[in-house]
C-alpha cells in the first residue's frame, strides 16, 4: 500500500495556483484510472484506487500548504505505513516550467510544505518534483507560486498530467524511470518520420546505331 499525497491550498481561490500542482496530478490521475470518490478524512480530501495489486491512497492536505505534514502524519499512523511508502506530488521553482524529476529522501529546499512533511514524518519519503520554474528574485517567489498559470503554461501543464496520469501505474511499480519516460513521452512527442528518399534509377543509355557508312566514306567525313 502507497500514500500519494499531492500539495496545494484549498478553495477555488487558489485553484489554479503554480503550487497547487500537486492537487492537479491527483485530480488527474484519480479520474483518469477509476479511483474512488473524493472524501473528507485525515483533514484532507482521500481518494483510493489501485494500480494492479498495488493499493494507493491519494491524499490532498486541505490544511493549507504550511500544515501539509499534520495530515500527511495523521493519514500514515491510520494505514501503519513508513515514510518510503509516501510520495509527495509538489511544485518546484528549481525546474524549468514542464520539467519533472523523481527524487527520494533529501531536503526540503525551502519549500513549506516540504517543511510541514518533514517536520511530522522526517525526510525519508519519496517526491515527484515538477516544474514551475523560479521568477529570478527570491523575494518574488511566493507572488510567483500563488498566482495562476499563464495562459501560455496551459499545453506544456496539460501534457505534463496527462504523462503523470499515464506512467501512474509505473510510479506504483516503484519504476521511476519508466514513469519519467511516459511524461517525456507527452512532453516531447516523437518527431514525425522523414520521408524515405527513394532514388532513381539511372537512365537507360542507348546503344549507339551501326554506323553504316564505307571505310572510304567514314576517311572523307574525317577530314571535313
Amino acid at each position: 500500500m502507497q500514500l500519494w499525497v499531492g500539495l496545494g491550498n484549498p478553495g477555488e481561490k487558489y485553484a489554479g495556483n503554480r503550487h497547487n500542482i500537486g492537487f492537479m496530478a491527483l485530480d488527474r490521475i484519480a479520474s483518469d484510472h477509476g479511483f474512488g470518490p473524493w472524501r473528507a478524512k485525515f483533514q484532507a480530501e482521500m481518494s483510493e484506487g489501485r494500480f494492479g495489486s498495488e493499493k494507493i491512497v491519494l491524499l490532498k492536505p486541505m490544511t493549507f500548504m504550511n500544515l501539509s505534514g499534520q495530515s500527511v502524519g495523521e493519514a500514515m499512523r491510520f494505514f501503519k505505513l513508513e515514510p518510503p511508502d509516501v510520495t509527495v506530488f509538489h511544485d518546484e521553482i528549481d525546474l524549468a516550467p514542464g520539467k519533472l524529476r523523481c527524487k527520494a529522501g533529501g531536503g526540503h529546499a525551502g519549500h513549506n510544505g516540504l517543511r510541514s512533511i518533514h517536520d511530522h514524518i522526517g525526510p525519508h519519503y519519496d517526491r515527484v518534483r515538477m516544474g514551475v520554474g523560479h521568477p529570478g528574485r527570491k523575494e518574488a517567489v511566493p507572488g510567483w507560486v500563488l498566482k495562476d498559470f499563464a495562459k501560455h503554461d496551459a499545453e506544456w501543464l496539460d501534457d505534463m498530467l496527462r504523462g503523470i496520469s499515464d506512467g501512474a501505474g509505473e510510479l506504483a511499480a516503484g519504476d521511476a524511470g519508466r514513469f519519467m519516460n511516459a511524461v517525456a513521452r507527452r512532453m516531447q512527442p516523437a518527431k514525425a518520420e522523414k520521408k524515405p528518399v527513394v532514388e532513381k534509377a539511372p537512365e537507360a543509355t542507348p546503344e549507339p546505331e551501326p554506323d553504316a557508312r564505307s571505310p572510304l566514306q567514314r576517311l572523307v567525313d574525317k577530314f571535313r
